[in-house]
């Protein structure tokens, strides 16, 4: 597989690995809720979401910046941003001077999409805005960090129905790229496009509404002698295309046309006609036979016998899906603009693009992430559509910049949406390496079982334990020595014990004797 290099990649490749471990500072509420929205570099709020979301975020969008080189936007969309050269000076170093603006995109996006991986479950999906200024630059290091073979489509958006015009051409589209976190992905199909499901009869409870745009001797393939049959109706008889007289032509062995044939054998119409699906129909050109086409009923067969299926009438979504005008930043502009009466941000991406994408990759009950959150579109989005199917996602929106709180956090609240808003806090560890006494310990808790497990931490009733994982079970004594004393106090009877403490006056043959791995505090603890 071809992989991308570029001026920083070695500095950044495994960086997601030395981002200090933050938690966050709960500073308000709207309402009461699991939603989160985090102000803060998202590299460290993603860091931060770890031991709690890990593997569990099921459908994850994000609109980066399309490193245009243009800085006048509210969003701004250039990695000239002064926090991003701050943290490639940290991390690339002075090497960081000489890189293009390309450079600093991929070594800007390359840890976060590293962590983003972290935090989707094996089935959900990753959808990413771009355009062409880093399209190509995207897909070869997704193809790297999600997998090649885990890529999905690139959809096409309707950005501007003017477009962007140069001398020649007018640019009107962007890009969505869509990667599945594994093989267990689970997309939801799409229903079919509705147009043209205008009638109704006694049935509509079940099977919903029908069309009648195919007659029953519409475009065979090719001639059949077993579909060429006479259908008698209330005493009328028919002929597949044609007359009696060609009918009795074709069965001599004469010329047979390939629409001069049923779609439906003689069995399938029969049951058809008994559970009506057959409209007889005059028209200017005679009389015809027509097959009704329902909205959740269609004809199956098992064993030979017939039956009618009841489901949702599902199509393949289009790569061309999103240049519907419903998709372009015109409709998003007015989304913003009808909520805060004025123009607010730049460039916002519509609803509608998110509820697409929300429909395609979520149930009810899934957890959606924006780590770019800009105006907030994807809480919007997620508002709505548990509105509409009385689901229950919750969102997690992180933003960097200081309008956060006054058009993030403040467009989600006026959709009615309830969340807890969050800054970035403490880190795990301080300047020497010990832990930060400011953490409380259920938070430290959290942190060191999930780095030793990769499983989500749950209290427990005995005071010091941190929780059993494949009859391991783990406890976290701070403040103290590892003796016989300390031990007297486990309780949870387990295979192995992996025990943190500040200090072991226990000897290896007593360790081995009572199969204890010692840990000590802070030295041993994992960095995620």
């Amino acid at each position: 597989m071809p992989v991308l290099d570029w001026l920083g990649k070695d500095k950044v490749i495994n960086h997601h690995l030395d981002v200090p471990f933050r938690f966050l500072d709960k500073k308000f509420s709207v309402g009461a809720s699991e939603n989160k929205i985090i102000h803060g570099d998202n590299l460290l709020a993603l860091k931060s979401l770890l031991p709690e979301f890990a593997g569990r975020v099921k459908c994850i969008y994000i609109d980066p910046p399309y490193n245009t080189g243009n800085e006048n936007w509210i969003y701004n969309d250039a990695v000239n941003d002064p926090q991003i050269r701050r943290w490639l000076g940290q991390v690339v170093g002075k090497e960081g001077e000489d890189l293009t603006r390309h450079d600093k995109w991929l070594c800007m996006m390359y840890p976060r999409l590293r962590l983003l991986q972290k935090l989707l479950s094996d089935d959900g999906a990753i959808f990413i805005s771009i355009d062409d200024n880093e399209q190509a630059n995207l897909k070869l290091i997704c193809d790297e960090i999600f997998g090649a073979q885990n890529f999905l489509i690139q959809m096409t958006r309707v950005t501007k129905r003017s477009g962007k015009s140069t001398e020649i051409f007018a640019k009107n589209d962007d890009s969505l790229l869509v990667y599945a976190k594994s093989a267990k992905c689970k997309l939801n199909p799409f229903r079919h496009n509705d147009a043209g499901f205008k009638f109704r009869d006694e049935f509509f409870e079940q099977r919903g509404l029908y069309k009648l745009n195919q007659t029953l001797d519409y475009d065979s393939l090719q001639y059949s002698d077993s579909l060429d049959y006479p259908l008698t109706i209330d005493g009328v008889t028919y002929y597949a295309g044609s007359s009696e007289e060609n009918f009795l032509k074709r069965k001599a062995g004469e010329h047979k046309r390939a629409d001069w044939a049923w779609r439906w054998s003689q069995e399938k119409f029969n049951f058809g006609y008994a559970n009506d699906f057959i409209v007889v129909k005059k028209t200017r050109n005679g009389t015809r036979i027509y097959t009704k086409t329902y909205q959740r009923a269609t004809i199956d067969v098992a064993d030979g016998n017939y039956f009618i299926k009841y489901s949702e009438r599902t199509a393949p979504v289009s790569s061309l899906a999103l240049t519907a005008n419903e998709f372009s930043n015109d409709n998003a502009t007015k989304d913003l603009t009808s909520i805060f009466a004025e123009k607010v941000f730049d460039y916002p991406k519509p609803v509608a693009l998110i509820e697409f994408i929300l429909q395609l990759a979520t149930d009810k009950d899934s957890i959606v992430l924006d780590s770019f959150a800009g105006s907030g579109t994807t809480a919007h989005a997620v508002i709505n559509l548990n509105a509409q199917d009385g689901g229950n996602r919750k969102f997690i929106l992180i933003e960097l910049n200081d309008y956060a709180e006054t058009i993030t956090a403040k467009r989600v609240e006026l959709v009615g949406g309830e969340f807890d808003f969050y800054e970035l806090g403490a880190e795990l560890f301080d300047a020497d390496g010990f832990i930060n006494a400011e953490i409380p310990r259920e938070k430290i808790f959290d942190y060191v079982y999930f780095a030793e497990t990769q499983k989500h931490y749950e209290p427990t009733d005995e005071k010091f334990l941190l929780g059993v994982d494949e009859d391991t079970a783990y406890y976290f004594f701070d403040d103290a020595e590892l003796n016989f004393d300390l031990l007297a106090k486990i309780r949870t009877r387990a295979n192995s014990y992996v025990i943190y403490a500040e200090n072991c006056t226990l000897a290896e043959s007593e360790l081995n004797d009572f199969h204890i791995t010692f840990k000590k505090i802070p030295r041993d603890i994992p960095r995620l």
